[in-house]
């Protein structure tokens, strides 16, 4: 399929709701979840996060959400299912995102309870990303 029709089939409201459910999973993961060993492994206090400018950051992160579900939805294509797009957004979190993370933290000598939080988030994002994507 060339770029034109891929771009042709994109369905938008699935990209839409797939930015919104890695933003809300985001919300969960580095809230309720692992906030505090997440602040703790990158060594962050309430302070910290007190000083961002966080309409900034909470829209930046939308947008970049959008723009890896708009990535996925291109790169499992029209014809993807539910399953194969649970697959892929697994593929893509764990095959490519974590191992680069892996590299990277591995050079930045970061912990490995810091490498977890984040390609644990990573994995999952992308997995209901493709999930959603995928059933639409």
């Amino acid at each position: 399929m060339d770029m034109v029709s891929a771009f042709a089939n994109i369905n938008w409201l699935s990209v839409i709701v797939a930015s919104i459910s890695s933003f809300l999973v985001g919300g969960i993961w580095y809230g309720p979840l692992f906030g505090k060993a997440w602040m703790h492994a990158f060594r962050f206090t309430k302070s910290d996060l007190n000083t961002k400018n966080m309409p900034k950051v909470f829209g930046l992160s939308l947008l970049l959400a959008f723009v890896a579900a708009l990535n996925l939805e291109l790169f499992i294509g029209v014809n993807a299912d539910m399953s194969y797009g649970l697959i892929a957004g697994f593929l893509a979190g764990f095959g490519w995102v974590a191992t680069l993370l892996g590299i990277l933290y591995l050079f930045e000598n970061r912990s490995f309870k810091a490498f977890l939080i984040n390609a644990g988030y990573c994995i999952l994002a992308l997995t209901l990303m493709g999930g959603i994507l995928g059933a639409w």
